[in-house]
């Protein structure tokens, strides 16, 4: 009956009971519940399915204990009960991944939103073509995401037409996406623009 009771405890997440532990304890003062952030809320699941999962794992390499005339019933109790949270767990993780994943686009956006021209080009065009790419921009507009002449504006100095194909916006990290699908589309090789890689800055 040890065993049971350690893989019961196990999977409520408790210590097994001792004879330190077992008395009644009175005018106990309870903390407020202290409120966890969508991190530690992750953290917690992930503990809590690990815990379920080892105490599911017990029980099938002690499958005597199941069909014990002594044990079955407190034994399947627990395996029941650790099955049902591990697979409430499960869904609960998903949904707070799903959570956490959104939540860090958003942050990522903003990063991006507020990075300046060199490190937006480098992060768009990767680092293979980081330096052809901080070459051609500088060539281009000195790296101003303002710069103009004519219908050709920002980093990479598009034109109205590419800008209708491939976007265009106030921020570096937009411009350097819109010239990325430009420089993709034509076969990676600049030609499209005046300034090439070579050119030096």
């Amino acid at each position: 009956m040890v065993l049971v009771t350690q893989a019961a405890a196990a999977a409520k997440g408790e210590s097994p009971a001792s004879p330190e532990t077992t008395g009644t304890v009175t005018n106990v003062q309870r903390k407020p519940a202290r409120v966890l952030s969508l991190d530690q809320r992750i953290a917690h699941l992930r503990r809590g399915i690990h815990r379920h999962r080892s105490t599911i794992r017990f029980f099938d390499k002690r499958p005597r204990m199941l069909a014990s005339a002594t044990h079955r019933r407190a034994s399947r109790a627990v395996l029941r009960r650790a099955q049902r949270l591990l697979a409430r767990a499960t869904r609960a993780l998903a949904v707070l991944q799903r959570t956490a994943a959104r939540r860090d686009a958003r942050r990522l956006a903003r990063r991006l939103a507020k990075a300046p021209p060199r490190t937006a080009i480098c992060l768009v065009f990767g680092r293979r073509y980081c330096r052809q790419a901080l070459t051609v921009s500088w060539c281009e507009s000195r790296h101003r995401t303002t710069a103009q002449n004519g219908q050709y504006l920002g980093l990479f100095q598009m034109g109205s037409y590419e800008r209708q194909l491939f976007g265009h916006g106030r921020t570096a990290h937009k411009q350097a996406l819109a010239a990325h699908k430009y420089f993709v589309l034509t076969g990676r090789d600049w030609s499209p623009w005046s300034c090439k890689p070579w050119y030096g800055v």
